[in-house]
């Protein structure tokens, strides 16, 4: 379980194994950090297998790669990293599993100073999932959603957000990771089974 919070970014080096390995290098000392642990990268949880030093390597599955946009990076890439949530860490974002809904694509980049206002689109078939001012993992970063239409919604991002994920340098037609948030869908799923069953 995560919350949205980037710890530190990762510069992609390669896959290995025919892409059934990710290695990336952390921007830190992996400190903490053992194999075994799970760690959510671009908003994916994987689990570490092993650690030389700054460089780390995680397994891929065929899911992880058809879902995610893990299986389409390019050397030099930079990485959102984010640690496990433990019972003596705030939650400061939202509740976020690190299991991808669907990728989606950057419409539209709006400077907004000192920030950033970016478009994303949105499958019909997620819509149910969002609201205005409701929560959103993009690339693994807790935001809220600023506006919403049919097949778009829209995220403010602030400068700190900027500095310290991946998502400063989004060209137009970027793909980016997207989980939904886990209580709307809890919600609704149990909504709509209860109509079904009545």
């Amino acid at each position: 379980m995560f919350t949205g919070i980037i710890a530190f970014s990762g510069r992609f080096i390669g896959y290995r194994q025919g892409k059934k390995e990710l290695a990336f290098e952390a921007s830190t000392p992996a400190g903490r950090l053992a194999v075994g642990d799970s760690v959510a990268v671009n908003g994916v949880c994987l689990s570490l297998i092993r650690i030389d030093g700054r460089l780390l390597v995680f397994n891929l599955s065929r899911e992880t790669l058809d879902k995610t946009n893990l299986g389409s990076l390019r050397p030099g890439e930079e990485l959102n990293v984010e640690l496990p949530l433990t019972l003596a860490t705030p939650l400061g974002g939202h509740l976020v599993s690190g299991h991808v809904d669907f990728k989606a694509r950057l419409l539209r980049a709006t400077p907004r100073k000192p920030g950033k206002r970016l478009t994303f689109s949105l499958p019909r078939e997620f819509r149910p999932y969002f609201i205005p001012k409701g929560s959103v993992a993009v690339n693994g970063v807790s935001l809220t959603v600023a506006a919403l239409s049919p097949a778009a919604f829209e995220v403010e991002i602030i400068p700190i957000t900027l500095e310290k994920s991946n998502l400063r340098g989004l060209k137009t037609g970027a793909e980016v990771n997207i989980e939904c948030d886990m209580v709307g869908k809890y919600v609704y799923n149990w909504i709509t089974k209860t109509k079904r069953w009545d």
